[in-house]
């Protein structure tokens, strides 16, 4: 298992934003990762600004050193609270394109977000700029929801036995070192309505539900064993019914800090941080979701 070596946040300045920058600076000091800050100022701004005031004037370059500043300042009220370097990083244009080519640049093991924002990251997490980021990026993505109080104490991860939810249970060891994994399987009997409708009686039913448990749970405790976690350090969940309310549920009932899910699920198209489950999930839910973007076994360190 490899440790976090880079990671990029990036703020808008926003409240959402200040809780994902202290995040990522909290665990920058818990796994000795580099950490830069960045923000991107709008092309279609600065090119509306021009519109109005004219090519030259001095409030565009104004504007982006009080940009600057601003984001010099946070970096170091951070380094402060956190005892860690900051690094900044400022930027133009659209946001995905600003964060991508700056992940590339750096090779960022982590990219971190708030979950909503007021400026240029204010569609970045449920709107269509996310859909963009995620389809282009293999960079794991951590979505800030809380305040970071603590170290993230309890994960739930998320399975669904998919390559990507393989690799979502080897990126929580990395990101959240310290917090005791709880594992999720949903289950549900494969046409259970149309069976019924078809007169199949309910013992039958519930004879396909004891083998759907039974095949989860089978799974569950062999991805366990593949990722390396030893007995009596982790917790199984294994429930039946819809995956997104499944978890929610179990992020409350468990006292989750923290959702892991894999960027797709059983196939490809199914891309769980763009479709209903992880809406449903950062809609109510509570708790920071890590998106795990990768579906290849890394090597070991």
């Amino acid at each position: 298992m490899t440790a976090l070596k880079t990671m990029l946040a990036a703020t808008d300045f926003s409240a959402h934003a200040r809780h994902a920058a202290d995040r990522a600076a909290r665990l920058a000091h818990e796994t000795g990762a580099r950490l830069t800050l960045m923000h991107a100022v709008s092309g279609s701004a600065l090119a509306e600004l021009r519109q109005w005031l004219g090519a030259g004037h001095p409030c565009e370059p104004q504007l982006v050193e009080e940009t600057r500043r601003a984001l010099e300042q946070a970096a170091a009220e951070l380094a402060a609270a956190r005892r860690v370097a900051v690094h900044t990083h400022l930027d133009t244009g659209a946001a995905v394109d600003c964060i991508g080519r700056q992940a590339e640049a750096q090779n960022a093991d982590l990219l971190v977000l708030g979950a909503r924002g007021s400026g240029f990251l204010r569609r970045l997490v449920l709107g269509t700029t996310s859909e963009r980021l995620l389809r282009r990026t293999t960079r794991p993505l951590l979505v800030v929801r809380q305040t970071a109080h603590e170290p993230y104490r309890r994960a739930l991860v998320a399975l669904d036995f998919s390559p990507w939810s393989a690799q979502a249970l080897l990126l929580v060891r990395r990101v959240a070192p310290h917090a005791r994994p709880v594992l999720l399987s949903a289950f549900q009997v494969p046409f259970e309505e149309k069976l019924r409708l078809a007169g199949v009686d309910a013992a039958t039913v519930d004879h396909y539900r004891t083998q759907a448990r039974a095949v989860a749970t089978q799974r569950l405790y062999a991805a366990a064993h593949d990722a390396g976690l030893r007995p009596g350090h982790w917790d199984a969940r294994i429930v039946e019914g819809d995956a997104s309310q499944r978890i929610v549920e179990q992020e409350q009932e468990s006292d989750c800090d923290l959702v892991v899910v894999g960027k797709h699920g059983q196939t490809a198209a199914e891309e769980l941080l763009l479709g209903s489950v992880t809406r449903h999930v950062l809609a109510e839910g509570s708790a920071d979701v890590l998106v795990s973007t990768a579906h290849t076994t890394p090597a070991a360190a």
